[in-house]
């Protein structure tokens, strides 16, 4: 395994980790900006109301994507894998 092998294995673990965490960030994000706009128009500055519904959506979210995100880390384990098997030859 020289370099490049190691730069391309880096990229795709952190291609992995973005990809696997996106469904959670992109649902606290939506659910996050929709309390904070109900709560900026409302003037109710309850901080359960924010944190609650958060953890709510991104449970909701890991749920619905688990097999995407499952399969994200299968495909850069099997990645490793093949990796490895070429750098021992």
């Amino acid at each position: 395994m020289n370099e490049a092998d190691a730069l391309e294995l880096l990229r795709a673990g952190i291609l992995a980790v973005i990809l696997g965490s996106a469904p959670a960030v992109i649902a606290a994000l939506i659910v996050g900006l929709t309390v904070s706009l109900f709560q900026a128009l409302t003037q109710i500055q309850e901080s359960t109301l924010s944190f609650a519904p958060k953890i709510v959506a991104v449970a909701l979210a890991l749920l619905v994507a688990s097999p995407f995100i499952g399969s994200q880390i299968l495909s850069f384990s099997e990645r490793v894998q093949i990796h490895i098997e070429q750098g021992f030859r």
